[in-house]
């Protein structure tokens, strides 16, 4: 199983940016999916997560209401649209999928199995 995520960059405070997670040799639409994100000198943490189903999604309380986490399983990408960005919002965002385990604690990183290598994401005026 291969992620690559894509997306990221530099956005003015207030702006928008859409990630996207694209899966190779696996079927995302079978597991939940993930996204985390760093800030230099900070640890990883949850940022919002889809289930196997889609039917339901999570986010963290720093993010709701302003990020959407999506999946279309024919493309086999999950997407992740972040609006009304601000500066915390500023790090490394990675894209994850778990692989058999289907428990309720998404914002554990140790629950999923495979990791992207990331996209930086800069919100700065």
């Amino acid at each position: 199983v291969q992620l690559q995520a894509s997306g990221g960059g530099l956005e003015q405070p207030g702006g928008s940016l859409r990630l996207s997670c694209a899966e190779s040799g696996g079927t995302s639409g079978t597991y939940a999916m993930g996204w985390f994100r760093q800030a230099l000198g900070k640890e990883r943490e949850f940022v919002a997560a889809i289930s196997w189903s889609g039917k339901s999604t999570y986010y963290a309380d720093s993010v709701k209401g302003r990020f959407t986490i999506s999946r279309e399983d024919a493309e086999n990408t999950v997407y992740l649209q972040m609006n009304d960005l601000k500066p915390d919002d500023t790090g490394v965002y990675y894209c994850a999928r778990r692989s058999v385990y289907r428990g309720s604690d998404y914002n554990d990183p140790a629950t999923f199995a495979y990791w992207g290598q990331g996209t930086l994401v800069t919100v700065s005026s």
